[in-house]
């Protein structure tokens, strides 16, 4: 069974550890310093959720409407293109790049913005559901599978979050937050792109 666990932290991880909408967020949430925990824990259980259905073979099902997965993608790359326009405006704009220049989000709006990158990203389903949920059904301790699965998302946003966290103080400078936020526009607007032409 440990192996089972393993096997499934390994997936996980090499999934979720490219760059993509979601590590983006985490990642300016970091630096910021602000709401780190709760959305840590709204990604962390995002994915243990999506694992489960995966298991429970919502994937099956949901690869049978493709017309579901083509409006998410659609809804999810329109989202994206809005949040790279904003994070380009931070960056041209360096009075607005430090934490301390502006006040912080409300806990609401953040994780409203977090449950928006989860769950209007196409790939998170295609990754979460269809691949890992999949591979889970095939093997012989799937739950235990999608526990050693879910337990890497704990700790790769909890990795992403700490180390921005600890980076802040370097990180903190107008001109490297122009860096962040102009990363996080291309970051973006190639994953819109990718979802668009998908």
């Amino acid at each position: 069974m440990a192996g089972s666990a393993a096997a499934g932290f390994s997936l996980a991880i090499a999934l979720i550890a490219a760059i993509g909408a979601q590590n983006a967020f985490v990642l300016r949430q970091g630096l910021r310093r602000e709401h780190v925990v709760p959305v840590v824990a709204v990604c962390a259980a995002s994915d243990a959720l999506l694992i489960a259905l995966g298991i429970a073979g919502m994937g099956t099902a949901t690869a049978d409407h493709p017309a579901a997965i083509t409006a998410v993608r659609w809804l999810g790359a329109a989202f994206l293109l809005g949040y790279a326009v904003l994070a380009t405006r931070r960056a041209l704009r360096p009075g607005a790049l430090s934490p301390a220049d502006r006040p912080p989000a409300t806990l609401g709006a953040t994780l409203l913005a977090c449950l928006a990158f989860t769950y209007l990203n196409p790939h998170v389903y295609l990754d979460t559901v269809l691949l890992v949920g999949g591979v889970a059904r095939q093997h012989p301790h799937h739950w235990v599978f999608g526990a050693g699965a879910a337990l890497a998302s704990v700790v790769w946003f909890t990795a992403i979050g700490v180390a921005a966290h600890r980076l802040a103080p370097v990180l903190a400078r107008p001109a490297a937050w122009r860096i962040v936020d102009g990363t996080v526009a291309v970051v973006m607007t190639v994953v819109a792109v990718t979802l668009l032409l998908g």
